[in-house]
């Protein structure tokens, strides 16, 4: 009895950091590892060669954060997207400052144990940052490497040590900037009542309210946020109540079976609503439940501009191609990617020793940088972004027309 209710515990316990780890990853994605993927969605867009530039001299110690291995949830698409950005930084772009990069990989099952077991070996390897793309934990990981004076770079932040601590830089706005999507989408639409269902894993219910409300009012759109608890077998009467008011739009923050049957209760209640999707919620074993003709012609909210011409868009596209041509080019490689990147678009301009102290000083004055794969989207960490969050390093997110292969297209910055 005390053992099986031990294991069911800690059950409970990965799965609300599965959630949290979902809703911080809201803007880029966070889709199982499926072999339903497949990269259908870009095929025709265009590529490049790359250019034949190698680094030279010792290389550099970057620790780099992995979600895998998890009984609820396993994302190695994001150690693949960063191992390919290292390639093509090491191979092709004269590596970070002109030294080619080491990328030190931990995997961690998003719990306590395995988080600290992490940063205590990036702290022992003496490595020059650390790099997550998101995790539930980094309020485990980020102070321990940061005690340690190792700067903390995360795409996606969620804990208050991520979002508040000088020693960490949030690339992406994250869910401040998701929720500021949504609004931005409602008012472009003419939209005046939303309403917002929220995983509420950990209190997030309450925290997606606290930050909305006052957003949306902002935007001149009214907001009601409807708490989805974790595991609820059928959510039809709380997606009921939430639309018995008639909202003129709607949106889901949660994991993808959370998203798959709110959204299955929403096209039986309300069919004709206006939608807004986060990634997580067009994963293919989502639409493949509510149907992609119910998701086609939405809004989707991304931070990362898969398909187009852009020049950067195509270099991502490029990399993973020569790389790592398995991994999902509109999956989760793509946050992978992106951090590994930043990390070395922002400390271009170092001279001298590239460590610790100088790759920290380098991101604290960054201003005007170019999200990879970004769609236009800049980062500035230098505290200006959100003053109340002095680490993120946006305010900017994209939202574009979903086209039939659920993707979000003729993007536009927001923020």
């Amino acid at each position: 009895m005390r053992l099986g209710g031990l294991s069911r515990q800690r059950r409970a316990v990965a799965v609300i950091g599965a959630a949290a780890l979902c809703t911080a990853l809201a803007a880029t994605g966070c889709a199982a590892d499926d072999e339903s993927n497949n990269n259908s969605a870009v095929a025709g867009a265009a590529t490049t060669s790359l250019p034949d530039d190698p680094a030279t001299g010792a290389p550099v110690r970057i620790g780099f954060v992995s979600t895998e291995g998890g009984a609820v949830i396993s994302l190695p698409e994001m150690r693949e997207g960063a191992e390919a950005a290292a390639e093509y930084i090491n191979k092709n772009a004269g590596g970070i400052a002109g030294r080619p990069i080491e990328l030190v990989v931990c995997k961690q099952q998003e719990e306590p144990t395995s988080a600290t077991k992490c940063a205590n070996e990036f702290v022992e390897q003496k490595v020059a940052a650390v790099l997550s793309p998101g995790t539930s934990q980094g309020g485990t990981i980020m102070p321990i490497v940061a005690g340690a004076g190792i700067p903390y770079v995360t795409l996606n932040g969620v804990s208050a040590q991520e979002l508040t601590s000088p020693d960490s830089a949030a690339l992406s706005a994250g869910l401040p900037g998701t929720i500021t999507a949504m609004a931005t989408a409602a008012a472009d639409k003419g939209m005046k009542t939303f309403t917002l269902f929220a995983s509420d894993g950990g209190g997030m219910g309450a925290m997606v309210d606290a930050m909305g409300t006052p957003i949306f009012q902002g935007s001149g759109v009214a907001l009601k946020v409807v708490p989805i608890p974790l595991g609820v077998p059928d959510p039809t009467p709380l997606v009921t109540s939430g639309l018995s008011g008639k909202p003129e739009g709607v949106s889901v923050i949660a994991d993808a079976a959370t998203c798959a049957s709110v959204y299955k209760a929403i096209q039986t209640t309300d069919p004709g609503v206006q939608k807004v999707f986060i990634p997580v919620c067009l994963d293919p074993n989502v639409t493949g439940i509510i149907g992609m003709d119910s998701v086609t012609g939405s809004t989707g909210i991304t931070a990362t501009d898969y398909l187009s011409d852009r020049p950067d868009s195509v270099l991502y596209r490029s990399v993973l191609q020569a790389y790592a041509p398995g991994a999902t080019v509109t999956g989760a490689a793509s946050s992978g990617y992106q951090v590994v990147m930043a990390l070395a678009l922002a400390t271009d301009g170092i001279q001298g020793e590239v460590n610790a102290a100088s790759i920290r000083e380098a991101l604290r004055t960054s201003k005007g940088v170019e999200m990879p794969a970004g769609g236009g989207v800049t980062f500035s960490c230098d505290g200006t972004a959100v003053p109340m969050m002095p680490s993120i390093c946006s305010r900017q997110m994209l939202i574009g027309e979903i086209d039939d292969q659920g993707v979000p297209v003729n993007l536009k910055v927001t923020g």
